[in-house]
């Protein structure tokens, strides 16, 4: 089909005023909730409407969480695109429950430092809705998930193409990497404590440091003393480590300690169960890695949309 845009001077068909009222009735019905005021519709989209209500909210929205006033049909394009793209995804069956929305609301909150009713509280300030984010999460949610899912076989990116990408840029391409064994090791210190207490921590983390030449020594003593405590081992790769730590490891023997550090639970140390070579991708291919592949990401998805656009009766005053 192709997009219909009707101009505001055209007077509008008796059909789509119907049609335009139908829907928001439907919608507030299915909302269980007493229509909002200044509800008229500024476009249909197959059927669904985009209400002036919609287009303020989404526009407040926007200039909270980019400081930028957009466009009245930017925001329309904006909300026209995230109808099609959660109607494509349910057509695939890509339907995220209230709680599965509700959820990343908690997540979004957290990022934030802030719980999910401190955030509703602060929208609600700006004279926002917090369906309105939601609504914006929801079709983040789907359109992710759907993309990735539909095209996951083109998205990937190969070794070649990591190496040729690398070697354009001047990046060594056989850099090495490692597989690390840790298990990290805490000396508890409650809050509070004086500095002394924590010196006093720090220079029995130092004493232990030098005795402690393999990791069963490690667990040896760790697990017996007090207020102390030895984590798990886990397994992680050159490109999962932050280069600071990354740098220590390296320099740290396999069996021993890393150099103590101070922290909010206590002092700190890293034992470093093994290290050995790895193919898996070295920090700097990882990322080469995950820009090409945002690359054809991103231009998989907005020839995905274009096409569902084209397809789409959108028609608006």
């Amino acid at each position: 089909m192709t997009t219909i845009k009707l101009l505001s001077r055209r007077p509008r068909s008796n059909v789509w005023s119907l049609a335009a009222g139908c829907a928001v009735a439907l919608a507030v019905l299915a909302g269980g909730v007493a229509p909002l005021p200044a509800q008229s519709v500024a476009c249909m989209v197959n059927g669904e409407p985009i209400t002036s209500l919609d287009i303020e909210q989404r526009t407040k929205l926007n200039f909270l969480t980019m400081r930028k006033q957009m466009p009245r049909q930017e925001i329309i394009d904006e909300l026209t695109s995230e109808k099609l793209k959660i109607r494509e995804a349910k057509r695939y069956g890509v339907d995220p429950t209230t709680s599965d929305i509700d959820q990343a609301y908690a997540g979004m909150s957290q990022r934030m430092r802030l719980s999910p009713e401190q955030l509703t509280k602060s929208l609600e300030g700006q004279g926002i809705r917090p369906e309105t984010l939601k609504a914006r999460l929801k079709a983040e949610m789907v359109w992710g998930s759907l993309v990735r899912g539909r095209y996951k076989e083109s998205l990937q990116v190969g070794e070649k193409d990591v190496a040729a990408a690398a070697q354009e840029s001047g990046e060594p391409t056989q850099t090495e990497a490692f597989e690390y064994s840790l298990q990290p090791i805490v000396l508890i210190v409650p809050r509070g404590s004086a500095s002394a207490a924590i010196e006093l921590r720090r220079k029995e983390a130092e004493s232990l440091r030098e005795r402690v030449q393999t990791c069963e020594q490690a667990n040896s003593y760790f697990k017996s003393m007090q207020n102390a405590a030895i984590r798990a081992t886990v397994t992680k790769t050159s490109a999962d480590i932050p280069g600071p730590l990354r740098e220590l490891l390296d320099k740290t023997p396999v069996g021993h300690l890393t150099p103590p550090e101070i922290t909010k639970q206590g002092v700190e140390m890293v034992a470093l169960c093994d290290r050995k070579p790895t193919k898996i991708d070295t920090p700097k291919k990882r990322e080469i890695r995950e820009k090409m592949f945002a690359q054809k990401y991103e231009a998989k998805q907005k020839a995905y949309l274009a096409d569902l656009r084209k397809a789409a009766m959108i028609e608006c005053r």
